[in-house]
């Protein structure tokens, strides 16, 4: 029996490519690299393998008429147009559960290094300052603060947990109240920006989300107030975040995720108010081996006839 076809349409993290290439016929971004080639056997592609950051337009699903499962190596699938996919009953499966963990840790990480300034201080011994200039200056105290989540599902009830071990007061905002949940919450991401000291964002992407935190928000959280943000770039309106930090509108930020990845706004580069990191939060060869596994057992379970493993909300 012949394998299934399979097309990639992002560049994959070799854990995951490994197990396509030993079970399917793989088509690396075929119809980036040739058009040509991809119209001849564009109708034998059975499956869609991706990344968080692939796009999977209509466009491309419209020239796949065997197309019947689209697997995702991430938690979020905002770039895949699920309407066409329940439109042609094709399901789309992701990999939640296993890197909540890494996401909470880094966007704990990424609250203290901007408040503590934990790079500007590694730099700073670097560059010899210290033993010329003496001491920085202090920074911000993390315990006991105020923390606001943006998006409280399974990653920031973990990031949650933590914040707790830091007697920090929590609240959060969301689609609706959750309930059996004891922290404060608060209908629109500015009403809860007013009443914290950080704002972790960890709210799904895509068009309902989209500059969710905008200038206004921005505004609401204050000249002490801190932006950590390990969700989608989308999420926050990049030039109004800039303009703000560029006026001290609010105090800093902390970034893993950007517009326009990989390359973030240039204006953030030079600021001593901000920490960038590369779209890391579940980098880790043990969680990127769970997110390997969990999407090619989705795609396992597709050709076998079986359930799948973790389809997104809209095919549960």
């Amino acid at each position: 029996m012949s394998r299934p076809h399979i097309l990639t349409v992002a560049k994959l993290a070799p854990l995951f490519a490994e197990q396509l290439h030993a079970a399917y016929e793989v088509h690396d971004r075929l119809h980036e690299t040739d058009p040509v080639a991809f119209a001849k056997v564009a109708p034998l592609i059975r499956g869609i393998a991706g990344s968080g950051e692939s796009k999977v337009p209509r466009a491309l699903m419209d020239q796949l008429p065997a197309l019947e499962v689209v697997s995702i190596m991430g938690v979020g699938y905002d770039g895949v147009d699920v309407s066409v996919a329940v439109e042609r009953s094709i399901p789309v499966t992701h990999t939640p559960g296993v890197l909540n963990d890494e996401v909470a840790d880094l966007a704990i990480g990424l609250m203290l290094s901007i408040a503590r300034r934990i790079p500007q201080a590694d730099q700073y011994v670097r560059a010899g300052r210290w033993g010329k200039e003496g001491p920085m200056p202090l920074t911000r105290k993390v315990s006991g603060a105020r923390l606001g989540i943006v998006g409280l599902g399974r990653i920031g009830q973990a990031i949650a947990r933590r914040a707790e071990a830091f007697s920090m007061s929590i609240a959060y905002t969301g689609r609706k109240a959750q309930p059996g949940v004891a922290y404060a919450y608060y209908p629109t991401a500015t009403a809860l920006a007013e009443q914290v000291d950080f704002l972790i964002v960890i709210t799904p992407g895509g068009a309902g989300t989209h500059h969710l935190i905008n200038s206004d928000v921005l505004k609401a959280l204050g000249p002490e107030g801190y932006l950590i943000n390990v969700a989608r770039g989308s999420v926050v309106d990049e030039d109004a975040l800039v303009d703000a930090l560029r006026k001290r509108v609010i105090a800093g930020a902390a970034l893993d995720v950007f517009a326009k990845e990989p390359h973030p706004s240039e204006a953030l580069w030079g600021m001593d108010n901000v920490v960038l990191t590369p779209h890391i939060a579940s980098a880790t060869r043990q969680t990127r081996q769970a997110m390997a596994e969990l999407a090619a057992a989705n795609l396992h379970a597709h050709f076998a006839g079986q359930p799948l493993v973790s389809p997104v909300p809209e095919w549960q």
